[in-house]
């Protein structure tokens, strides 16, 4: 679809979705991207602007709901999960979007999130991560590596992060996934791809904070360091990664291990991805490097795992038209009926 920023036939651009507030976000911020990726999906998806809405908690990230031209809220710290879940079970037809940070989702708001997860409504989580909290000027957060020195860690944090995908597994999430704001292709393809699915979607997005903590993701995105040390997850292909495609992941068992191809193992030879595995989505998971026994396993990005569910709002909805239908009763037939009790003294 034509995203220029003047109408073709009518539908809607990039540009229909900006507003006309003063974006206050440092220059550089990751947070720029993820905007613009955003607006650039919306036009393709179809969806009148009145019917869309975007609900934010506290913290940098949290600004977003200003910078659209929809409807959306700016609510209180760790609470944009509820918010929206009240928001969707009153009004299924709409589309909700949940931005959120690290901070703000992991930490006061983490009782909120799983169990939305749990719930399965039928809205898109875009959870920013940049392993810091920078509105409130760098103290470390729950996805802080340890180790981490900041303003409330001078020497070192001694936490033991989450990881926020197996955080979503384990909350029964029925699409989980992980992008990166510097590779903008991949963002839009899994924002749109997040969309269509019919529940929760939950996407971390590694989001640089260029103030508080620049390069947090810089091996991940820098060209000389990328290759080796990201790989991209594509449904029924091997897992390949490196300069040329030349390494591969490979299971011995439920353990996985980096293999060259070559003589010795050809891509046939390596693990296809399927995201619909949720073991293997949890071995994936802990492809993390925060001194544990998967050390030197590339970070996956992409889906890690996708299943069909009932939705909380389309099960509550039909629960509702079924009590319509029970035959209805007087109230005061109700209150001098047979079930009753008495009070002595």
């Amino acid at each position: 679809m034509d995203t220029k920023e003047t109408k073709t036939n009518g539908a809607l651009t990039s540009k229909d979705f900006m507003t006309d507030q003063e974006i206050r976000w440092c220059p550089g911020c990751g947070d720029y991207s993820i905007l613009k990726q955003v607006q650039t999906v919306l036009p393709t998806l179809g969806i009148p602007k009145e019917n869309i809405v975007f609900i934010s908690g506290i913290g940098c990230s949290s600004r977003y709901p200003y910078y659209m031209n929809t409807y959306g809220m700016h609510s209180i710290h760790g609470r944009a999960a509820a918010i929206a879940s009240g928001l969707k079970a009153a009004r299924p037809d709409l589309d909700v979007w949940i931005i959120t940070g690290d901070g703000d989702s992991l930490s006061i708001g983490g009782n909120h999130l799983i169990h939305l997860l749990r719930r399965n409504f039928n809205v898109n989580i875009l959870l920013f991560n940049n392993e810091i909290y920078g509105l409130t000027k760098g103290q470390y957060s729950p996805t802080s590596p340890r180790g981490k020195i900041t303003k409330s860690t001078p020497y070192g944090s001694v936490d033991h992060p989450f990881n926020p995908i197996m955080l979503a597994l384990g909350a029964q999430g029925t699409y989980v996934a992980r992008t990166v704001d510097r590779n903008p292709q991949h963002l839009r393809d899994t924002i749109t791809a997040a969309h269509q699915h019919n529940g929760s979607s939950f996407i971390e997005i590694y989001q640089n904070c260029n103030v508080f903590n620049d390069k947090a993701f810089e091996r991940f995105t820098d060209k000389g360091s990328k290759d080796d040390n990201a790989i991209y997850m594509e449904p029924n292909q091997p897992l390949l990664f490196g300069e040329n495609l030349s390494k591969g992941i490979r299971l011995d068992g439920f353990k996985p291990e980096v293999v060259e191809i070559g003589e010795k193992f050809a891509a046939d030879d390596c693990w296809v991805h399927d995201p619909t595995d949720k073991i293997k989505a949890s071995i994936l998971a802990n492809f993390f490097d925060y001194g544990d026994e998967l050390s030197g396993l590339p970070r996956p990005f992409g889906v890690f795992y996708q299943t069909e569910r009932y939705t909380y709002e389309s099960m509550m909805e039909e629960q509702i038209k079924e009590a319509q239908t029970r035959k209805k009763t007087k109230l005061d037939a109700l209150l001098s009926g047979e079930h009753f009790w008495e009070v002595k003294a």
